[in-house]
């Protein structure tokens, strides 16, 4: 029988996944750092309930990343690098999304308040 250089049987490998989904070890790799920024960012969202504006707040200096860089991360990157961790912030992040309208209500609160505050002051 014959196989492939990149083939064995069960396991079909590319030059850094296998079909299982488990990342090689190669620390040549450069996407590593990625999939290792993906799990940061994943971990700080469990342990701050952050959304996804506040992680790239939050990591912008250290990354130097954007917002739609973090939301990549999460929805791509971290299914691959750990499906437990992705499965507990995408929990988190379906709760932010259904959050988000009450957020948007309140900021308008907030500011229209302020604005009287300082109409009532001049």
């Amino acid at each position: 029988m014959f196989f492939h250089k990149n083939f064995l049987p069960g396991i079909y490998m590319n030059k850094h996944i296998c079909i299982r989904g488990e990342r090689m070890k190669d620390e040549q790799n450069p996407q590593n750092g990625l999939y290792e920024r993906a799990v940061v960012l994943g971990e700080y969202i469990i342990e701050n309930k952050a959304t996804v504006r506040g992680c790239a707040e939050h990591f912008s200096k250290q990354f130097g990343i954007s917002k739609s860089t973090v939301h990549k991360d999460l929805s791509q990157r971290l299914p691959q690098a750990s499906a437990q961790l992705y499965l507990q912030v995408k929990e988190i992040l379906e709760q932010n999304k259904q959050e988000r309208h009450i957020r948007g209500g309140l900021a308008t609160k907030h500011k229209y308040e302020e604005l009287a505050k300082i109409s009532k002051k001049a």
